[in-house]
């Protein structure tokens, strides 16, 4: 819809213009890959969701090599403006991008939409970022599926890990939402310098204590990437990430046995992320050294958190159940809701945001702007009252590590501690661990 909205506004301002899309994101404007939209592909495609009228990427836009290919692409099809769709990685693309296409004279804007899913994208401009709100429905219907099933069955806990590698606003809105018994929030963890084993405590606590209501079952939502925020296994994976730059490329290691890698690795690794590598269970270990994303860091989605969680409880419980002090039941299910609320099909606020900001995107270009971002403000205000305007990216700005070099990024927004969507959860949390107060 985003594209819809740019393609309306730019043949309503003159029916000769044209709008291409590059094909599989960034790599498409650096390789020349393209279609030209005409009425009959965009009209089959409004208010749908997904991205597959062009499909998605995530190659960086960063080298002068890749700077100069673009460009020659724009000036083949005689582009005076690129619009770039997506999260911070892709809106930091259009930052440099932009910065590129000002310095060398080529009179080319870009302009950025603000997409993604894990909500990250926010601050005093943005509200929200697209697809959030579809992909926090589309979620919070799973959940509520699960915890009906809990409800009839009442024999299993599920764990329910849910997308949200850097922010825990997905996790948080389906909490909201569904109102499950327990909900950790990576951002809480970090703060409060939670270790492992405290969550555990906390977690097995819960369980123990509905157990003596009579009640062996429960919901527990664990953002994807809660992993990193625990303080000794942020450390571990920073400082794994950083050596894992050079392993990749090293043969010896490559071709190396698991209990070889973990080796090296623990070798390798500073004395005290070292010790925490080799106390996890090898399931992890190995996902942990698995590919790197294309900025060098973990993926985080490939690790089975609530695996390791539910192993690790079953633990204590074992022990506590020795010490005469646990005598309920603990049988468990682990899911991942990742892709299933990635393409969704969208809700209302969405299709109307999102047409929105692209109709707005080319107001932006038509005022002869370029390096700012999309938005549209007023949001939980009826559409008639929404605001239009333009943020210049680089007030979004900070410096970060990417492959062991520091290099600006647009700031991920985390989840607020002190903000009121955290309170509304915090004051209720307590409530929900003990009864069933399930939303579907």
């Amino acid at each position: 819809n985003v594209i819809a909205g740019l393609y309306d506004a730019l043949k309503s301002a003159n029916s000769s213009n044209k709008l291409y899309g590059f094909l599989g994101g960034p790599s498409g404007i650096i390789e020349g890959k393209y279609i030209e939209f005409t009425d009959e592909y965009i009209d089959s495609y409004r208010n749908t969701g997904g991205f597959d009228i062009i499909g998605s990427g995530r190659t960086k836009l960063e080298t002068e090599e890749q700077f100069k290919s673009s460009l020659e692409v724009c000036r083949k099809l005689n582009i005076s403006a690129v619009v770039i769709i997506g999260g911070d990685d892709s809106n930091t693309n259009a930052a440099l991008l932009a910065e590129w296409f000002v310095k060398n004279n080529t009179g080319i804007q870009v302009i950025g939409c603000p997409k993604t899913i894990d909500g990250d994208l926010k601050n005093e401009q943005i509200e929200i970022s697209f697809g959030f709100d579809t992909a926090t429905k589309t979620y919070a219907e799973l959940i509520g599926n699960i915890e009906r099933d809990a409800n009839s069955a009442k024999k299993y806990w599920h764990f329910v890990k849910i997308m949200g590698r850097s922010a825990s606003h997905v996790a948080l809105e389906a909490a909201l939402q569904t109102q499950p018994n327990i909900t950790l929030i990576s951002e809480e963890v970090e703060a409060k310098k939670m270790s492992l084993s405290s969550i555990i405590d906390y977690m097995s606590d819960i369980i123990v204590r509905r157990s003596e209501n009579g009640k062996n079952f429960g919901i527990a939502v664990i953002p994807e990437g809660l992993i990193e925020f625990i303080p000794e296994m942020g450390s571990m994976i920073s400082n794994l990430n950083d050596i894992m730059a050079s392993l990749e490329s090293d043969s010896s290691f490559v071709n190396a046995s698991s209990s070889e890698k973990f080796s090296i690795v623990e070798s390798k690794l500073e004395s005290e992320n070292a010790k925490v590598y080799s106390s996890l269970p090898a399931l992890i270990k190995e996902q942990l050294l698995a590919d790197r994303d294309p900025h060098g860091n973990v993926q985080v989605s490939k690790i089975e958190t609530e695996k390791l969680l539910i192993e690790m409880i079953s633990a204590k419980l074992s022990e506590m159940k020795k010490a005469g002090k646990f005598s309920g039941k603990f049988s468990s299910q682990s899911h991942f809701f990742g892709y299933e609320g990635r393409c969704a099909f969208p809700s209302n606020f969405d299709a109307d945001y999102c047409y929105s900001l692209g109709y707005n995107a080319f107001a932006l270009i038509n005022f002869g702007l370029t390096g700012y971002l999309s938005s549209v403000r007023n949001l939980t205000a009826p559409a008639s009252d929404w605001i239009a305007g333009g943020v210049p990216l680089t007030m979004m700005m900070n410096m970060e590590k990417r492959h062991g070099e520091m290099k600006p990024v647009i700031q991920k927004a985390l989840v607020e501690l002190d903000g009121p969507v955290f309170k509304a959860f915090e004051q209720n949390r307590e409530k929900w661990a003990k009864t069933d107060c399930y939303v579907f």
